[in-house]
C-alpha cells in the first residue's frame, strides 16, 4: 500500500480538490482509502493536552508493587 500526503482545498460545495500531479498517479476506476486530517481549534487541542497530562500523572503514581492486584 502506498500513501501520499498533500494539502487540498475544500470547495464551497464540500468537494476536495486533488492536485493534478496526484490525479496522474491514482489508479483509474479503483476504490482507494482516504484519511482526512484537519487542524483542531486551539481549545480542543488544549483539552487533549490536559487529558494526556492527567493520564500521565495518574500512571506516574502506579508502582510495580501494585501489579500484585492486577491478577486478582
Amino acid at each position: 500500500m502506498r500513501a501520499y500526503e498533500f494539502p487540498v482545498r475544500v470547495t464551497s460545495e464540500g468537494w476536495l480538490e486533488l492536485p493534478e500531479t496526484l490525479l496522474k498517479v491514482l489508479p483509474a476506476n479503483q476504490v482507494v482509502r482516504v484519511i482526512v486530517l484537519i487542524n483542531e481549534p486551539p481549545e480542543v487541542e488544549a483539552d487533549a493536552n490536559w487529558s494526556s497530562l492527567t493520564a500521565e500523572q495518574f500512571l506516574a503514581g502506579y508502582s510495580e508493587a501494585d501489579a500484585a492486584y492486577d491478577t486478582l
